[in-house]
């Protein structure tokens, strides 16, 4: 069965009755090899294909459909038809031609692609794989074709007819006609490095940035010339699963139970994206770290959204209500102070002070650390015209919940998604040896639990299998000694190895932790943004070129080429229940993509864990660590 990355269920609405009729016939008739689209707009000018279809070895097609009965069609040129409809003659496009300006305008993008095209020989410069276009008249029989002169235009191998279509059709004999519309076969078939890099063509909306800065990719343009210079050797892009989920969320409520590094948050960047355009009432992103939402608000600011999606740490967000519909806030102070603002903004709810209902579409990262009483509040809010509600979820990622365990269920607060979960186990973000790191240790402390789709389960992760260097751990006589060093390797790595700034990340535990890590980079010129308070927090951007230094607790959600993880010493803090203190260190490992370096200056339950009680001097560990770390 062909896997069409653009789900049925939710395309049916929009189908024509023949277009309804096709699809599920190529979801019938074709192997699961197969990747099928509908209606989606491609190229830089953001012509629509009806179907797009790319399989590794016949190469990619281009359909335009039509419903027309053979009466209705009154002159054909191949331009424009004329056709006689109730409301009288209407002339349109000959749809041949537009199935070929489509592919030609595409052709021309990924012809610009260095490793999509053939190096030598007779089509030295060409794509390195077939490509064709075609008509699907759905209402025509091939008998009826035949006898008109159609096909003067309409050339007989690029048109499906309706009695090649149908149910009782062998598949082999439809595969055929689809494949006519090729000119060439060629005997190599496409990798799947080359597969992604079709998909990243096509849909800028699905690639992944290189950077931190970039959730959604280049605003889906193409360059104008000279634009393999500016490729890079490695496209990025939603799995497929990530993409088929993205665009089958729908209406109503969902939920995606994720591990670390699965691409949660890039779903909901890719949804907001989406529905922006769509809404009339705003989007509402809420999650729990300032951090987080400091770089979602700039990510949504440079997709030109952010007049539509309002990105919010959740205590804000509660603030901003009050002060909006002028409700008094709260007098106490310190934690107290939170409790009753949240409180206050349920019971302006309840007393009809703030309205519900307020936002066509209200997402929720890292909702494993809300509060029930908060869901409830939010899940309030969606319109119930649209009834858009979507929640990202990894317990093993709760540090902030002080009961260790939410225990209940999400009906109970408002969020009904039962048939409508998703669980992604697979994680991308980090290298196999990162991965592996990090978990091995989580096994120690967190055991994986079964759940039904109403609780919340603690998934074990797996990963994709992208390798790098091992993850280092290195001991010293003092923290003192340990700043100063970290600052040290600092300056090495980024003069020696030209790595940016902004792709370093140094971790803490406690705010004494942070304090003496700042002033040593500041001695040693690291320039740093230190997110020691909330107004630093706010003004987060990840494209600052800087060393950014945080709690681990602010790193949540984000993630950095090389993240150094200082004070390991200082964990398990005391009086701290083990097992959150575990969850906070593997969220903290668990944000590097490339490399990860941790560093302790007294022996402690983690370090022990984590080393196996092996000793760990600070000039060893793989070449590359030791060559910039040797003091």
């Amino acid at each position: 069965m062909a896997q069409f990355l653009t789900p049925l269920n939710g395309c049916l609405p929009k189908m024509q009755a023949g277009e309804k009729r096709f699809a599920r016939r190529l979801e019938q008739m074709l192997e699961d090899d197969y990747q099928c689209w509908y209606d989606l707009p491609v190229g830089k000018r953001q012509r629509y294909s009806d179907f797009i279809i790319v399989h590794p070895l016949r190469g990619l097609l281009l359909l335009e459909v039509k419903d027309w009965k053979l009466e209705t069609i009154r002159t054909i040129d191949k331009q424009s038809v004329t056709l006689l409809l109730n409301t009288g003659l209407k002339t349109v496009s000959n749809p041949l031609e537009q199935a070929r300006q489509c592919a030609y305008q595409l052709v021309n993008q990924l012809e610009r692609d260095p490793q999509l095209i053939q190096y030598a020989g007779k089509y030295q410069g060409k794509l390195a794989f077939p490509y064709g276009y075609g008509v699907v008249l759905t209402s025509i029989t091939r008998k009826q074709f035949d006898a008109t002169d159609l096909g003067e235009v309409l050339p007989w191998n690029r048109v499906l007819c309706k009695d090649d279509m149908l149910e009782t059709s062998d598949p082999e004999d439809f595969q055929q006609c689809l494949w006519n519309m090729f000119e060439y076969q060629f005997p190599k078939p496409l990798t799947l490095p080359m597969l992604d890099r079709i998909r990243w063509h096509l849909f800028p909306e699905i690639r992944i940035g290189g950077e931190q800065g970039s959730l959604f990719g280049d605003n889906g343009q193409a360059p104008d010339s000279d634009a393999e210079t500016l490729l890079p050797d490695i496209m990025k892009v939603m799995d497929m699963q990530q993409e088929q989920l993205a665009r089958s969320l729908g209406t109503g409520h969902r939920v995606i139970h994720g591990v670390a590094g699965s691409g949660k948050t890039l779903i909901l960047g890719f949804r907001c994206l989406y529905l922006a355009s769509l809404l009339h009432k705003p989007i509402l992103v809420l999650c729990y770290n300032i951090t987080l939402a400091a770089r979602l608000r700039v990510l949504m600011q440079e997709q030109g959204i952010a007049d539509r999606v309002n990105v919010y740490h959740f205590h804000d967000w509660c603030g901003e209500l009050l002060r909006h519909y002028h409700v008094d806030r709260p007098t106490v102070q310190g934690t107290e102070y939170f409790e009753q603002l949240v409180a206050t903004v349920i019971h302006a709810v309840e007393a009809g002070k703030i309205p519900r209902e307020q936002y066509g579409a209200v997402m929720i990262d890292e909702g494993h650390d809300f509060q029930p009483e908060w869901l409830k509040l939010v899940s309030g809010m969606v319109d119930p015209e649209t009834d858009s509600l979507l929640l990202l979820y990894d317990d093993a990622q709760s540090i902030y919940n002080r009961d260790k365990q939410l225990d209940f269920s999400l009906s109970s607060v408002g969020i009904n998604a039962r048939g409508r979960t998703t669980v992604l186990k697979l994680n991308y973000r980090n290298t196999d040896e990162i991965f592996r790191f990090a978990d091995q240790f989580a096994k120690r402390y967190l055991q994986v639990q079964e759940s039904d789709e109403d609780h919340i389960p603690l998934l074990a992760a797996q990963s994709v299998g992208r390798h790098g260097l091992e993850p280092e751990v290195r001991g010293f006589d003092s923290y003192a000694q340990e700043v100063r060093t970290i600052a040290h390797w600092l300056q090495q790595w980024h003069v020696q190895r030209g790595m940016a700034w902004s792709e370093i990340c140094v971790v803490y535990r406690h705010a004494a932790q942070g304090r003496q890590l700042f002033e040593a980079l500041r001695e040693a010129a690291v320039p740093c943004q230190w997110l020691g308070n909330s107004q630093a927090k706010k003004q987060f951007n990840p494209s600052d070129d800087c060393v950014k230094l945080m709690t681990i607790h602010s790193s949540k959600g984000l993630e950095f080429p090389l993240v150094v993880v200082s004070g390991l010493g200082f964990m398990p803090k005391e009086g701290r229940d083990t097992q959150a203190e575990a969850k906070l260190l593997y969220v903290a490992m668990t944000r590097s993509t490339e490399k990860l370096l941790l560093t302790y200056h007294q022996e402690t339950a983690f370090t022990q864990a984590i080393r196996g009680h092996k000793p760990a001097p600070v000039n060893a560990g793989s070449d590359e660590f030791a060559e910039v770390t040797t003091t």
